[in-house]
């Protein structure tokens, strides 16, 4: 049972818990696969491929195999496709999830400071935040190129709270996916996983996260 207490700060994932991007994630992966002459692949697939960056999506892509490993030199050639692709089309088709605006106003205006986490690339990031004006939510914007390392690392998390001089325990990640997971955890971070995003098939209330919710705006009687 989930414990509320008054977070002073509350991480966000992208894709997958604030917006539904997988049509257009999909759609340039289909381009860049038609360019390679190889087999499309299902916007059910591709849900569920979702979730640690583009490059492994375009790999599972690919190979399709959640496991596959393509060749260096095809993914690198895929990568730059992606990129041009994904670009010329970031929002033709991605949503926002409900009660997404309603929920990061309401603990804008309560006084939570606000982070975007994620492991899309920085090229990326802001187009898709700005396609719905959610940039001036968030400060800061980590995107999954901008440090050494991405989620499942704890590295990510652990700058927003150096960036906000909080500690793990004053902050709620919120995510949908084992990478979201992994990285509070490790990082000592509290953390819920919305129900509807891309979770890989996987039970999330066996990765171990404090709660599974269904609707973000839940959130609001959870942070106090």
């Amino acid at each position: 049972m989930f414990d509320p207490r008054p977070f002073k700060g509350i991480l966000f994932d992208l894709d997958g818990t604030l917006v539904d991007s997988a049509p257009d994630l999909v759609g340039a992966c289909n381009r860049v696969l038609k360019v390679l002459d190889r087999p499309q692949i299902t916007l059910q697939n591709g849900r569920r491929w979702i979730g640690h960056g583009a490059r492994q999506l375009l790999e599972r892509a690919i190979t399709g195999k959640v496991d596959g490993k393509a060749p260096a030199d095809v993914l690198d050639e895929a990568y730059q496709h992606f990129l041009q692709f994904y670009g010329e089309a970031i929002c033709l088709e991605s949503k926002l999830y409900p009660a997404i605006i309603q929920t990061l106003s309401s603990l804008q205006e309560s006084g939570h400071r606000l982070a975007c986490v994620t492991n899309k690339p920085a090229a990326f990031t802001r187009p898709l935040l700005d396609a719905f004006d959610l940039c001036a939510y968030f400060d800061p914007i980590v995107s999954g190129d901008d440090l050494a390392r991405k989620k499942p690392d704890p590295l990510p998390l652990q700058y927003v709270l150096d960036q906000w001089h909080l500690s793990a325990n004053d902050c709620l990640m919120v995510g949908d996916s084992e990478s979201d997971c992994s990285a509070a955890l490790a990082c000592g971070m509290p953390v819920v996983l919305v129900s509807y995003g891309y979770s890989q098939g996987r039970n999330l209330a066996a990765l171990g996260p404090d709660a599974v919710i269904d609707s973000v705006d839940e959130i609001l009687t959870m942070s106090g």
